[in-house]
């Protein structure tokens, strides 16, 4: 592992709207005077500050979102008219990649390299499926004696994570845009940036009145969103604990919730695994973001007379990573989002020696790197599948080696969680590790690969959540059924006795 220094400056990219809030299509001043301060994660300065959204400026995001939906345009507009002005707001976005990987490696700290797979590619790749697929959605259906009919199913809270911004603007905005729900899109408060960012192509894509508004609010603003009456779904990206209050809040009205959640995904490495064939996407998918993704491979399950080799080519590839300023090109990764998860890290790893687990590689703060939220790779040994950093989601660069003796145990270890986003099957047997893959409960699984496809329908099954993004079915998550009956069909009360 290499390290370099990290420049100190302030924000080079043009941040639109730095003291307002975006609202119902247009800028405007906050309600408030509330502000926030940007702080970047590879220096601890404050880069920015900004206009933190109130509850004013919630109720006048709902109440816009609510007449958009109750009497506005947007609802009621041809699919394929929706499908051209979602285009034009997807190549707005498209049009500011480089402002928007600049921006997030700014406040977030992610290496512009991270930005190109995740915004560049992952992002893009995502609005694209949907637009695709809502061009060859049946949206209403002649089934003979009914007409079957998907409507959108209302007001629409989106609440993003730090961790990918833009990729989940394109799983989730743009689906409930496409089903013709008005958006009140909740950014994390770390987003100020890219957030503004996304809101400016929202403009210049000029969407009608009140269909979307963007809000990087902090915790007591988000609750309150979550609490509104006319707010009908809330679709989270989130950790558990932030997923059991939406529901609790949403209960007393039933508002629809579509969750996706963390994950404490295993990857199963059979006995006849190519080392040498595998390891760039293994290593990749335990540690990427340094552990900043939902689907991280954070368990590696290990065949116990192979385990030795694998920890020394986890240790290769973990001293290959350079790690430093997020703005080198040449850097692998850099700090850690938030000063809180790098304290969440460091308490993970010293609970796990204290249960037994030993540092193999990393497990500090690298000491070239005096600034900034900079936590080593690290991989731990003598892990047993029971250990808390085991059994929890760390999100943040810890991957744990598992001994198992023989595939019955593999797979009923990688079950044993109360997680079950993704999970991935190294084999040199294709047909074998779809055998395996049948056997897990997971929502994702790849094979002799990691992550996850934002073509096809992603979520979780347990405590992962529950809805799918992105496909056709990520925008019918965003729809009601309708059945309208025709004369002649008959019907339950018009059938005879």
């Amino acid at each position: 592992m290499t390290t370099q220094s990290v420049p100190s400056s302030r924000v080079d990219v043009d941040i639109p709207g730095l003291d307002q809030v975006f609202i119902a299509g247009e800028w405007r001043r906050s309600a408030g005077n509330a502000t926030w301060d940007v702080v970047s994660p590879s220096t601890e300065e404050v880069v920015a500050t900004v206009a933190l959204p109130t509850e004013g400026d919630a109720d006048a995001a709902v109440r816009a979102a609510r007449y958009a939906f109750d009497h506005g345009p947007w609802p009621r507009m041809a699919p394929a008219e929706r499908i051209s002005r979602v285009r034009r707001f997807c190549e707005a976005m498209e049009a500011r990649i480089d402002d928007l990987n600049r921006a997030w490696a700014w406040e977030c700290g992610t290496p512009l390299s991270f930005g190109q797979v995740l915004n560049s590619g992952a992002a893009v790749m995502a609005w694209n499926a949907s637009l695709k697929a809502a061009e060859g959605m049946a949206w209403e259906e002649d089934r003979g004696d009914a007409i079957v009919r998907r409507e959108p199913t209302g007001t629409v809270l989106a609440i993003l994570t730090y961790n990918g911004t833009v990729s989940l603007v394109g799983m989730k905005v743009v689906p409930a845009l496409l089903a013709g729900c008005p958006v009140v899109v909740k950014h994390a408060p770390e987003c100020q940036l890219t957030a503004r960012i996304i809101a400016d192509a929202a403009r210049e894509a000029d969407l009608p009145e009140g269909v979307l508004s963007f809000l990087p609010a902090d915790t007591p603003v988000t609750q309150y969103l979550v609490s509104h009456p006319d707010i009908d779904m809330v679709t989270l990206t989130g950790s558990q604990t932030i997923a059991k209050d939406v529901v609790q809040r949403t209960s007393a009205r039933l508002a629809r919730t579509a969750l996706e959640l963390g994950g404490k995904s295993p990857a199963i490495l059979a006995e006849d695994v190519d080392l040498d064939a595998v390891m760039q996407t293994l290593g990749e998918g335990a540690t990427s973001y340094c552990g900043q993704v939902c689907v991280l491979l954070s368990r590696v399950l290990v065949p116990r007379a192979r385990y030795a080799e694998v920890t020394e080519a986890f240790q290769s590839f973990m001293r290959g990573l350079k790690v430093g300023d997020p703005f080198d090109p040449e850097t692998d990764r850099g700090p850690l989002a938030v000063e809180r998860a790098r304290a969440r890290t460091e308490a993970y790893v010293a609970g796990a020696i204290d249960e037994g687990a030993t540092v193999a590689f990393g497990g500090r703060r690298p000491p070239e790197l005096p600034r900034g939220w900079y936590y080593e790779p690290t991989l731990l040994t003598d892990v047993t599948n029971d250990m808390t950093v085991a059994r929890e989601e760390v999100f943040g660069p810890v991957t744990a080696l598992i001994p198992y003796d023989g595939m019955d145990q593999a797979i009923e270890m990688a079950n044993d969680s109360i997680y079950g986003l993704a999970a991935s099957v190294y084999t040199n047997s294709v047909e074998e590790s779809l055998a395996i893959a049948r056997r897990l409960r997971s929502g994702t699984v790849g094979v002799n690969l990691a992550g996850m496809s934002l073509n096809q329908p992603f979520g979780g099954v347990k405590q992962s959540g529950w809805g799918r993004e992105c496909g056709p079915e990520g925008i019918m998550e965003f729809t009601d059924l309708k059945q309208m009956l025709l004369p002649g069909g008959g019907s339950f009360l018009e059938a005879p006795v």
